[in-house]
């Protein structure tokens, strides 16, 4: 019996869809197994996904908020902070563990075929179960401060897909560096302290000069952000920061995958 050899795919196609779809009960069973570990043998379970935003939200809420005196346009700090601080936490953490994923799973990466791609794509699907639960800290936050919801939140099935195509195509283009560089998993926690920074987290975005925001909105946290914000607590949508967001968070996407399918005949080899 001859062996069966599986070549690389050609052409531009960054996603077999049809290939996802037949490897779709490994898929779950991967997310689920990633939840799973995350919460294994914790006393407090599953209410770490609410504790470590919270923790954040209270800090920056301090410091940020009653010393520093950062303005927020007017939005009670802790409502400012808490509506930006939830997808920042899910993008973070999101992105961080993609991006050690083909390193994490690199024992499986050897001995069976898959499709790669869900190496990377697993810890950001497992992670909006954290996303989920994280949530429920708006629902007091919201009731407190009686802030109205207006139909701003139609939009939110929009900037939850930029919140996932963001670690998505950053992951996928760190964990494809990573498996041959290790330097990435200790350069990353840098990064990811300065990118807090990036976006409108802990400060407003009208903070920034207006020459700059153009060039200031090409970061596309900044469109998914101020987006949550809108959605939430109302007003006008800012869509100055979203559209350029929009572009660029799509050009990160795309670049990300492109280099994991480029890359990724020889993952094994490099291992």
């Amino acid at each position: 019996m001859s062996p069966t050899i599986i070549k690389p795919q050609g052409g531009w196609q960054l996603i077999d869809f049809k290939e996802l779809k037949e490897y779709r009960d490994l898929f779950y069973f991967l997310v689920w197994r990633e939840i799973k570990v995350l919460y294994a043998q914790t006393i407090l379970g599953f209410s770490w996904a609410v504790l470590q935003p919270l923790v954040q939200i209270i800090i920056f809420t301090v410091v940020f908020g009653k010393v520093a005196k950062v303005p927020t346009d007017g939005i009670p700090y802790l409502v400012f902070s808490s509506v930006a601080i939830i997808p920042w936490t899910y993008i973070s953490q999101a992105m961080v563990q993609a991006s050690q994923s083909l390193v994490m799973g690199q024992n499986m990466l050897g001995k069976v075929y898959f499709p790669r791609i869900l190496f990377p794509a697993t810890p950001v699907l497992a992670r909006l179960f954290d996303f989920t639960i994280s949530m429920i800290i708006l629902i007091p936050v919201i009731l407190y401060y009686d802030v109205s919801l207006t139909w701003n939140l139609l939009y939110f099935p929009l900037f939850f897909i930029m919140m996932i195509a963001i670690p998505l195509g950053l992951g996928s283009w760190l964990a494809a560096i990573a498996i041959r560089f290790r330097d990435v998993k200790h350069v990353l926690p840098f990064i990811v302290r300065m990118l807090i920074y990036s976006a409108p987290i802990v400060y407003s975005a009208s903070s920034i000069p207006t020459k700059y925001r153009f060039l200031y909105s090409l970061n596309p946290i900044v469109g998914t952000i101020e987006g949550f914000r809108a959605c939430f607590l109302g007003g006008p949508m800012p869509w100055q920061y979203i559209l350029p967001g929009i572009v660029s968070g799509l050009v990160i996407l795309i670049a990300g995958l492109l280099y994991f399918k480029r890359t990724e005949r020889v993952f094994v080899d490099v291992i």
